[in-house]
């Protein structure tokens, strides 16, 4: 099974592509989105949302993990990331494969077996996990990465509670 991760943003939106074949997770490939700060917002979210449907033509996947929203310290960027995320899951939406969404500890417990993880152990293990020769780069990416290995670890039927309905 092939799943596509996203860890949503707006200026940098993280992506990761897995095989799943039984226990085996495998990358295919990962990398980011990226938008301009200059640029006008609308534009930004045009490039978010292309860059998405681009990913969902090439590499077809089966299933979406995206990482839920979380902000604990810099909520005025809340609405923004809101927007790009937004934007990456209405093209996830229309190419019908299913979403799902896992919470940031979520991916931590299943990608370190510690929900309380930090971001360098967790890239750590993405790196293990993968069979990487290094951490992948930029931490977005790794976090994407995180949510389809997450994704990938989820039973089918315990996934079913995290699918976007």
């Amino acid at each position: 099974m092939v799943i596509l991760g996203v860890d949503p943003g707006y200026a940098i939106l993280g992506y990761g592509i897995v095989a799943a074949e039984g226990r085996q997770v495998r990358p295919i490939d990962y990398g980011v989105i990226e938008t301009k700060a200059g640029e006008p917002f609308p534009a930004r979210l045009e490039r978010l949302y292309l860059g998405m449907q681009q990913l969902l033509r090439i590499y077809r996947p089966e299933h979406i993990a995206f990482e839920e929203l979380f902000f604990y310290r810099n909520t005025t960027t809340a609405l923004p990331v809101g927007a790009g995320r937004g934007v990456a899951m209405l093209a996830a939406q229309q190419s019908g494969v299913p979403l799902y969404e896992y919470t940031p500890m979520q991916i931590k417990l299943a990608v370190t077996g510690n929900g309380h993880a930090d971001k360098k152990q967790v890239q750590q293990m993405v790196r293990v996990l993968l069979n990487l020769k290094e951490i992948p780069k930029p931490d977005d990416a790794a976090d994407a990465l995180g949510a389809a290995i997450c994704h990938a670890n989820t039973s089918k039927l315990a996934a079913e509670e995290f699918r976007i309905k």
